[in-house]
């Protein structure tokens, strides 16, 4: 018999192949500029190779500190194709979470737009974590490389050979103190996972993507990478504005994008007169539960295109379909091919359909672990009987007799605010260092607004006012981190080992909702 080669292609391999095949159809469209495949893959190709001249190796890490534009996607892709390890960190935490995460990752370069570069000059921090770091910048400095010459510069190189295991990137979880949890993905890990998270979402070589989240945010990411890999078209905005998403909806007939329910929320409550929406074919909502209520109203209004996505960062992913949305609102739906999930009760044994307990997955889009950090990797991770390894969610959910997932509760204390993870300790962290407070504890309470909102809980001191260290904290926090309320209490509830009962609380005031 005859044997042929056979290959198995990670990501840079299946663009370079559609910008062959499809080089002038439209690969990515910005507000001034619009690339075809063919010039998005030798943007592609420059950056790899002008990351290589920078003396970077396959599995050197790169930051990436930029706003949504062409320079970051080639930035982003590039660094795929250098096999280069990009971490892109969330522009809307403080100044000292960033440098951590920079520091942690022990990036060699650091990559910006003018507009995060001048952050970085401007903060002591962010300095001192850059120091020494290849620094390559859009706009003019006399202290930065300036991107555009520096990519053109290198002409296009050699392809690198990148073995399938290289880290692709590490998304940080957010942060103000303490050391974050850099969530670890491989070219091949990153590979199933746009090809998975495709089928699912219903993507296809015309799909039309409207992205108007960070291209930091891994929301993002399932739409740049979903498009990406089946030859479609992006449509990149750097911000969000219900008014623009309407006109570009029906300027360019989007057929896919990926939102939180907020933005779900207010693209119904401002739809101006005459827009039409046909075009769109599929949209996933993920990031916070999205409500009955809105879930049924974006039904009706779209039809049959609405698919909630439930889902860590770290690799764990269900959708519901619309044509099973009708009769189960409240269900986040099943796992992604190639996902298997398990209910776990208190005692990590598994609990038949009907029961509540801890999520567990597995499956071949799961992160290896958390970067440099195997004790967090290990105290996520469940061995099964068998001695496979899960990973444990944090999440309590049931699941009903036709393997629909419905979440119940949160088992960790982190936060989901407006697709943000924002977690309790951090804030508690900063809370603790005002003068006027002795304890804290953070819980997250709903928000018509950000589906979760943080709020505090203190012991304050005597005639301390309430409004003015709420102003204080968030003052020191990232944005996505700020309190929506403070409320003084004189105790907080402990079990006998102190540690503070966080249900307890979400229990005494979850009949408070803020805006």
């Amino acid at each position: 018999m005859a044997v042929y080669s056979q290959s198995d292609p990670l990501i840079p391999d299946i663009l370079r192949l559609h910008g062959k095949w499809r080089a002038s159809h439209p690969a990515a469209i910005f507000e001034s500029e619009t690339l075809d495949w063919g010039q998005l893959v030798r943007r592609m190709d420059q950056v790899a190779a002008a990351l290589h001249a920078l003396d970077l190796r396959v599995g050197d890490r790169v930051a990436v500190m930029m706003s949504n534009g062409a320079p970051m996607v080639e930035t982003l892709i590039g660094c795929m194709a250098a096999g280069v390890t990009s971490v892109p960190l969330n522009l809307s935490v403080s100044d000292e979470a960033a440098a951590a995460m920079i520091r942690d990752s022990g990036a060699k370069a650091i990559i910006c737009t003018a507009d995060q570069r001048r952050r970085v000059d401007e903060s002591t921090s962010l300095q001192d974590a850059t120091q020494g770091l290849a620094r390559i910048s859009t706009g003019v400095s006399v202290t930065w490389r300036d991107y555009t010459t520096w990519r053109d510069m290198a002409g296009k190189g050699a392809a690198a050979t990148i073995p399938d295991d290289t880290l692709l990137n590490i998304i940080y979880s957010s942060g103000t103190t303490g050391l974050p949890k850099g969530i670890a993905h491989t070219q091949r890990g990153r590979k199933d996972w746009a090809n998975d998270l495709a089928i699912a979402l219903r993507y296809h070589s015309a799909s039309k993507t409207l992205i108007t989240i960070g291209l930091y945010s891994n929301i993002s990411w399932v739409s740049f990478l979903c498009t990406l890999f089946v030859g479609g078209t992006l449509i990149i905005e750097n911000g969000f504005n219900t008014a623009r998403f309407w006109d570009i909806t029906d300027r360019h007939k989007i057929t896919h994008t990926s939102m939180i329910p907020l933005q779900f929320d207010r693209i119904l409550q401002d739809e101006p007169p005459g827009a039409d929406g046909r075009s769109m074919q599929a949209m996933m909502s993920a990031g916070s539960p999205l409500y009955p209520d809105l879930k049924a109203a974006l039904l009706k209004r779209f039809g049959p295109t609405m698919i909630e996505l439930y889902g860590l960062t770290e690799g764990v992913i269900t959708t519901l379909d619309p044509e099973d949305a009708d009769t189960r609102l409240s269900s986040v739906g099943r796992p992604l091919v190639g996902t298997d999930l398990r209910i776990l009760d208190d005692e990590d044994r598994e609990v038949p359909p009907g029961d509540a307990g801890e999520i567990v997955a597995t499956g071949r889009i799961v992160m290896p672990g958390y970067w440099n950090n195997d004790a967090a990797s290990l105290d996520a991770s469940w061995t099964a009987p068998d001695g496979s390894v899960w990973l444990r969610t944090g999440d309590i959910g049931r699941v009903d007799s036709d393997g629909f997932l419905y979440i119940v509760d949160r088992k960790k204390d982190m936060i989901l605010s407006g697709g943000q993870n924002v977690y309790p300790q951090d804030i508690e962290a900063v809370l603790v260092r005002h003068p006027a407070v002795a304890e804290a504890a953070v819980i997250g309470l709903p928000s018509q607004k950000w589906g979760e909102t943080p709020v505090a809980l203190c012991v304050v001191s005597d005639g301390a006012n309430a409004e003015q260290i709420k102003t204080w904290c968030n003052g020191e926090v990232g944005r996505q981190q700020r309190i929506a309320d403070l409320i003084p209490v004189t105790e907080l509830p402990r079990n006998p080992n102190g540690k503070i009962l966080k249900r307890q609380l979400r229990d005494q005031y979850k009949g408070q909702a803020y805006d």
